[in-house]
């Protein structure tokens, strides 16, 4: 037994020399040579004494060091794990839908309370257009366009729910799936122990894949984090670093995790331009996209590349999830996305309607090909690279698995900007690419689902007419309904349609979020300076979400409409308190208005608190660079400063944004490598970047053999967050689950 097994872990393929790479026509190649019948033969004798070993003795020690490790045990995969459950929720296998709720896309109950709430819609709607209900006609008109626009949208996505619940995951899908690896080569090539370099087969041939990463401004420390994830991911591929920070602290880290680097000299097409520069210089058939928050979990190719075994498939795309979701702003924008990722995305699935969301998705390179690469003319560049992929005839999946966990906005300027960014590309389909145009080349249930798609953020702007109503009343008597409603009547239809839709809410996500509620009733401002900025072709500077530069901005900065609209509808109140008084009861538009300005007053009280826990968070890195620093903030100086040394001088910014000055002309020049060593490739492109070949693809003893990286200058602390101040039970980074 022993002799077999000694014979099994000898029996490899000769290790590569450290920073020996070999190069074909299409540039870097780090595949090994496909196996002979003979040599497959004694793979799979040798693969069964490995497996006879491993369930008789200890466990072994690993055999190199990798970003992850685990034995090669039948099907070559995640390996089975206990399972621990807590409030319905399993935490080893997120499915995006917990397990009490994996099964209610279509359950009776869910598909009752679905029927339910679909009948409240109605009712609510037929009340609202009964011409004998009609009041006065602009607060009636203003109660029209905003509840049609809430009523149709509940209605589509209704039905949408509906329509779900297909698994994706056919048996063309799990056949691929059990064949994704080459086992035979793995335990050949002695590989069983550094999954991150399995092979993976696509219709009995291998396959490369590429892994980007883009990168703008973000903290290293979440940069760090996601490209050591990147790497670990099982199957082998490479990884890319796409840098448009322009970061030397960033193409330092890419060189010491072992990842390729990239950076380009102009910002042209933001994030989008980034990934198709990358696609000038990586050949992979696939290629994934993280954003550099976004940790990738190490079967995210495991479960996404099988569906690539239809030729039609284009991009397969995984929901995005939030481990952060620590303050008010986190919780409300997290939550916000819950139901779209758990329910309304599968359901698209049968619309073939599914869209890319830019992050956590890979792609078919001879699809993106196809339509001339990544959509670069728009704020929402997933969208519309996803409506020309389907006008073009490809598929779409989307799979509610959970693969890869990030960062919901923690501020209120985060979350206005990405609001912002959001909304300003959903305008733009509408206004510039009307799915219903006869122009595109939809079907009937595409074309629906884009537009719904791209007349969403209406549903937002539809809060702000309504808040107006209430004080159309109060100050000039103007009533949407007839006086002959009563309140018990109203408040019937109006609890029919927005109770069942915040029950169905509760239901499907097991909690109720107060949180979500208040940020759709107060982000009106954003969306309609969004459509503004469409119809008048306003141009808006890209933002990253959660970047600090320097010292933060108050977050009043951002509210600025809602503050003023808090102000009128407090002052309204007081005034309908005084006339209720007067005449001897509570009105319907005293208990609507007072009712809105509770909800913009705990969204100011959470703006005030942010900006309080902000400055105590400067003040703190202000004191930790002082002392990092030596110096004495109270002691004045006695003497002229001591001049910097010649071969001291001092750093230059680390980054520059994407919208600087032309480079001068000693920065056209391809960026130098930091040291010339041998394990260390630095090549200039034809696009006047500079690219770093991934050595962790070329085996762990060549990393593990990479000298140390120059140290870099002495830096300022990274800023303490906001975040860590407020709450006192956040100093512990845990992760939180969308829908406990």
């Amino acid at each position: 037994m022993m002799s077999a097994i000694d014979d099994a872990r000898r029996t490899r393929a000769p290790e590569p020399e450290p920073g020996h790479v070999r190069e074909d026509a299409a540039g870097f190649d780090f595949r090994t040579p496909s196996v002979d019948r003979a040599a497959a033969e004694r793979a799979a004798a040798h693969r069964s004494a490995l497996e006879r070993a491993d369930r008789t003795a200890p466990a072994r020690r690993p055999m190199a060091p990798g970003p992850s490790a685990a034995p090669l045990l039948g099907p070559v995969g995640p390996a089975p794990a206990r399972r621990k459950r807590r409030a319905g929720i399993d935490h080893h296998e997120n499915v995006f839908i917990a397990p009490r709720a994996e099964g209610r896309l279509h359950n009776p109950v869910m598909v009752l309370l679905v029927l339910v709430a679909t009948a409240g819609i109605l009712l609510y709607a037929q009340f609202l257009l009964n011409p004998a209900h009609r009041g006065d006609f602009l607060p009636y008109t203003m109660v029209i366009v905003a509840e049609s626009v809430l009523v149709i949208h509940a209605l589509i996505s209704a039905w949408t729910i509906l329509s779900g619940g297909v698994d994706p995951r056919d048996f063309a899908f799990h056949q691929a799936q059990d064949a994704l690896y080459d086992r035979a080569a793995i335990v050949h090539d002695g590989l069983d122990q550094v999954p991150n370099q399995w092979p993976l087969m696509v219709r009995g041939r291998e396959i490369d894949v590429d892994v980007f990463i883009t990168v703008y401004g973000e903290e290293i420390d979440k940069i760090a984090a996601t490209v050591e994830a990147a790497i670990a991911i099982k199957g082998r591929h490479r990884t890319w670093v796409l840098d448009d920070g322009r970061d030397d602290e960033v193409r330092r880290l890419a060189s010491r995790l072992g990842a390729r680097y990239v950076r380009r000299l102009t910002g042209h097409g933001a994030k989008a331009g980034n990934i198709n520069h990358a696609l000038t210089l990586a050949k992979g058939e696939f290629f994934a996209v993280f954003d550099a928050d976004f940790v990738p979990k190490p079967e995210f190719l495991h479960e996404t590349v099988p569906f690539f075994v239809d030729e039609g498939v284009s991009f397969v795309q995984t929901p995005q999830t939030y481990g952060n979701l620590v303050n008010l702003v986190s919780r409300g924008a997290g939550y916000m996305q819950a139901v779209f990722y758990r329910y309304i995305q599968p359901g698209r699935n049968r619309f073939n309607a599914a869209f890319c969301v830019g992050t956590n998705v890979i792609f078919r390179r001879t699809a993106v090909d196809d339509i001339g690469g990544i959509y670069t003319d728009s704020k929402s560049e997933d969208v519309w690279t996803s409506m020309r992929l389907h006008e073009r005839g490809w598929k779409s999946i989307y799979i509610p698995k959970e693969l890869a966990t990030g960062d919901a906005p923690e501020t209120i300027e985060a979350y206005s900007k990405q609001q912002l960014r959001w909304a300003t590309g959903g305008f733009e389909i509408l206004l510039t690419h009307n799915p219903l145009s006869p122009r595109r080349r939809l079907t009937i249930d595409q074309r629906l689902q884009y537009l719904v798609t791209s007349t969403f953020y209406l549903t937002g702007i539809a809060p702000g007419l309504l808040l107006l109503v209430p004080p159309l009343e109060i100050y000039f008597d103007l009533r949407p309904m007839n006086l002959s409603i009563s309140f018990g009547q109203w408040l019937l239809y109006y609890a029919g349609f927005y109770v069942m839709q915040i029950v169905l809410a509760f239901y499907t996500l097991m909690s109720f979020r107060w949180e979500t509620l208040m940020l759709a009733a107060v982000s009106f401002p954003i969306y309609a300076k969004a459509l503004w900025n469409v119809i008048t072709g306003k141009e808006q500077s890209w933002h990253v979400t959660g970047a600090n530069r320097g010292r933060a901005p108050s977050p009043f900065n951002f509210i600025i409409p809602q503050v003023l609209t808090f102000v009128f509808l407090a002052l309204t109140s007081f005034v309908a308190a005084w006339r209720d008084i007067g005449i001897g009861h509570l009105t319907l538009a005293t208990a609507w208005n007072v009712t809105n300005t509770i909800i913009l007053g705990a969204f100011i009280i959470a703006a005030a608190r942010e900006g309080s826990a902000t400055r105590l968070a400067e003040k703190l890195r202000d004191r930790l660079a002082a002392r990092a620093s030596g110096a004495v903030p109270t002691a004045a100086p006695t003497s002229a400063p001591t001049p910097a040394l010649a071969s001291s001088p001092t750093p230059a910014p680390a980054s520059a944004p994407a919208s600087a000055a032309a480079p001068s002309p000693a920065e056209r020049e391809p960026v130098p490598a930091l040291a010339a060593r041998a394990d260390t490739w630095p090549f200039p492109n034809r696009t006047g970047g500079t690219v770093q070949p991934d050595r962790a693809a070329r085996g762990s003893e060549t990393v593990a053999s990479t000298p140390a990286p120059a140290p870099a200058p002495a830096a300022v602390p990274a800023p303490v967050p906001a975040s860590a101040v407020t709450r006192r039970e956040h100093r512990t980074t845990r992760r939180t689950e969308l829908g406990r």
